[in-house]
């Protein structure tokens, strides 16, 4: 059985957006010659969130009213967390949208169901963070 790992580090210019990384693990598939195996994506940050959806801008969009209607940004001072920081929405919004994925690799290609892609979900951006790309198999 190999292994495979591979960061990618994403800064985004705005505090909250979604990234289609799909083109970025299918890369690192190709770098690891593994054919058969599973592919995990996941954000080494508490802030951001790697998912499963569908690439359409106007869920998106649904995603962000909804997650805002979650945890709203402000005002800053309805979270306990808040003192230092004021990211505490982002905390709560990474916990819905999720940490991490895993994709079954067959014949050397993401076995994914119709539509599905990999997104990268910023919560409390205009820094970098990095991603993590473990693949395992033969």
């Amino acid at each position: 059985m190999k292994s495979y790992r591979k960061e990618l580090t994403f800064r985004l210019p705005s505090r909250r957006g979604y990234v289609n990384i799909t083109p970025y693990c299918e890369e690192a598939l190709r770098e690891s010659g593994i054919k058969e195996g599973f592919l995990l994506c996941n954000a080494m940050h508490i802030t951001a969130s790697v998912f499963i959806n569908d690439d359409e801008s106007g869920l998106h969009r649904d995603f962000e009213r909804w997650l805002e209607k979650l945890a709203p940004e402000k005002p800053y001072s309805q979270y306990d967390h808040n003192g230092y920081e004021d990211n505490a929405d982002a905390h709560l919004k990474r916990s819905v949208m999720g940490r991490e994925v895993v994709v079954a690799v067959t014949d050397g290609k993401l076995d994914f169901g119709t539509w599905e892609q990999i997104f990268y979900g910023e919560f409390d951006g205009l820094r970098n963070k990095r991603v993590l790309i473990k693949i395992i198999g033969e």
